[in-house]
């Protein structure tokens, strides 16, 4: 069956105020994703008001006590976290709430931290803007909760879901972004292109942790080896030598493949996702969108120019 989508037009995006000049936009690096993320559910929200018949879903995967703190002293020197990378990880739900005179007709917020849920949801529920909405807090891996929100879009069509996924690492397995496919979902997703991804592909191309970066991108060992990975062969006293070194460029090409994979399952996929960089100017994140949509990626597309 033909998957239904919501009609966006050009008026839609004026109307929902994305060609409008943005006073102040930004601020530190460290908001740069949330602004944009939260400028782009006002957009949908009121381009959806006007389209009733539909069942609005938010669904947040990593949403979590509101904050993304890593508390392994070791891992953050492992991965040399600086402190403002931290402060990236704050979550999304309040502001998502704060949106005035629009609304979602359910939240969801998913996490594996049932203690800090627990906290979400005592502050969230003590806020004004919170009345009379549907909040739902469910914990658990947020893959097996994207698999359950696939089923449910694709046995009512009337649904439609923005779903945002903030991982820390590279926590989304690909099967359950598959499963979205042929859903009527907006997705926003973080790829940890520098801050891990990077890192487990080693210069030299052994690959230790191949399985991860396999159920990551959805694709296999040879794969990534070929898109990672160059083979010369140079003559030596003992005859013909095979050196691999990796590729240039990687965290760049990281985010590129990434964005072709999502290509599989959504038909319009921002181009070039905003590049979160660290203090130092290193590339860590990449934050790309994706959607059914022509309208709903040009919107988007839109926002994430202006930051």
């Amino acid at each position: 069956m033909r998957q239904r989508y919501p009609h966006f037009s050009a008026s839609d995006t004026e109307r929902a105020g994305v060609s409008e000049p943005e006073h102040g936009w930004g601020g530190p690096w460290t908001e740069r994703k949330l602004e944009a993320f939260a400028k782009y559910v006002r957009a949908y929200l009121t381009i959806m008001k006007n389209q009733p018949h539909w069942k609005k879903i938010y669904f947040d995967g990593f949403a979590g006590s509101g904050t993304r703190d890593v508390e392994n002293s070791k891992l953050k020197q492992q991965l040399s976290i600086l402190p403002e990378e931290e402060a990236l990880y704050k979550g999304s739900a309040e502001r998502v709430l704060a949106i005035d005179g629009f609304a979602f007709d359910f939240y969801y917020f998913i996490d594996h931290d049932e203690g800090a849920l627990t906290q979400l949801r005592e502050r969230l529920e003590g806020l004004p803007q919170s009345a009379g909405k549907k909040l739902i807090f469910r914990p658990g891996d947020c893959n097996s909760h994207l698999l359950d929100l696939a089923n449910a879009l694709k046995q009512n069509q009337t649904y439609a879901a923005l779903v945002f996924l903030d991982p820390f690492g590279m926590q989304v397995k690909w099967e359950s972004i598959e499963a979205l496919r042929g859903t009527r979902s907006d997705v926003w997703i973080l790829i940890p292109s520098g801050v891990i991804v990077n890192r487990l592909l080693d210069k030299k191309g052994e690959l230790q942790n191949v399985q991860k970066l396999e159920t990551f991108f959805g694709l296999s060992e040879q794969e990534i080896r070929e898109r990672f990975y160059k083979t010369e062969v140079s003559p030596t006293l003992f005859g013909q030598e095979e050196q691999i070194s990796k590729i240039t460029r990687p965290i760049e090409r990281i985010a590129e493949i990434y964005v072709e994979r999502l290509k599989t399952v959504w038909t319009h996929v921002t181009e070039k996702p905003l590049c979160l960089r660290n203090s130092r100017g290193v590339p860590i994140f990449h934050f790309v969108f994706a959607s059914g949509n022509p309208t709903a990626k040009k919107i988007a597309a839109q926002i994430l120019d202006k930051t």
